[in-house]
This record gives C-alpha cells, sequence and structure tokens, in this order.
C-alpha cells in the first residue's frame, strides 16, 4: 500500500475518490454529480488530501482534513473490503503526524443504509480504540446525517 499526499486531487482522483464514497457512505449524502462533489470539496479551507493507494493503483482509502471555524477537521473512508487490516489506523496516524487536534463528525447508530442498502456500520468503535473522544453532546441532526462530534488531541 502507498500513501499519496495531495492538495489538489486530479479528476482521475476525484472520480475515484467519489466512487468510493459513494460506495461507503450512507446513500443520504452520496453525490448523484462530480460537479456535486467539487462542490463540497472547494467549500473546504486548507484542505489536503491522503490517498491509500494499492501496487495496482487501485483507491483503497482517502482521508482529509481541513479548517472550519478556527478548528482542525478530518474525514476518512476506507474500502470495505479492507476494514480490520489496520489501513484506516494507518491513514489516522499519518493525519495524527500533521495536527495536535483533530476533529469529526461519526454516526453513532445503525439507522443509516448504503447505496447497496447494506446497513452502514457505524465506525464509532473505531474512533474509540484509535484515542479519540466521543462529545457526546454535540450534535449534527438533520435530513442527511445524525452524528456525534469526535476530537482527537495529541498527549
Amino acid at each position: 500500500m502507498n500513501i499519496i499526499k495531495a492538495r489538489v486531487l486530479t479528476l482521475e482522483q476525484k472520480e475515484k475518490v467519489l466512487k468510493l464514497w459513494n460506495s461507503e457512505y450512507p446513500e443520504k449524502i452520496v453525490y448523484t454529480e462530480l460537479s456535486e462533489f467539487e462542490n463540497y470539496l472547494d467549500g473546504l479551507f486548507d484542505l489536503k488530501h491522503l490517498l491509500l493507494t494499492d501496487d495496482l493503483n487501485q483507491l483503497m482509502g482517502w482521508a482529509f482534513t481541513f479548517e472550519r471555524e478556527c478548528e482542525n477537521w478530518f474525514g476518512i473512508i476506507v474500502n470495505s473490503k479492507m476494514h480490520h487490516k489496520g489501513f484506516g489506523t494507518l491513514l489516522l496516524n499519518e493525519l495524527k503526524n500533521e495536527s495536535p487536534v483533530l476533529n469529526g463528525w461519526v454516526i453513532d447508530h445503525q439507522n443509516d443504509v448504503k447505496q447497496n442498502k447494506e446497513t452502514y456500520l457505524s465506525p464509532i468503535e473505531f474512533y474509540l480504540k484509535n484515542d479519540f473522544s466521543v462529545c457526546k453532546n454535540i450534535r449534527i441532526e438533520n435530513d442527511k446525517m445524525n452524528a456525534v462530534k469526535i476530537r482527537w488531541e495529541r498527549k
């Protein structure tokens, strides 16, 4: 596996990331058009990407950080075929090396489904294993997402 760091994604990389996003995240937050996804990325300040690729240059994971309201935020997606093999932790550790604090939203229930109609499994236990704390009183609840804020701080 290789990790590619980038400030800007190529068109091919965006297409691969969008495909990963749409296959792994709940169907309520998929993007039907590349332009919608590009608009999302364009709205993020100080965006940095990590692309996890295999030896055939297939995208297996994507992590990104950005600044929002003077805090460092992140997102991460790993191909479900690669779960429980340490690649999510590998990407998280790369993000942790770059920032003393990481904030994110995590879906903490099993009520959502992916586009393939499989249940979206909450990754909250993964984040707890990786030293994140749950900010139980800070939630985002709207028609697209019901999630709790998580936070990691370097000690």
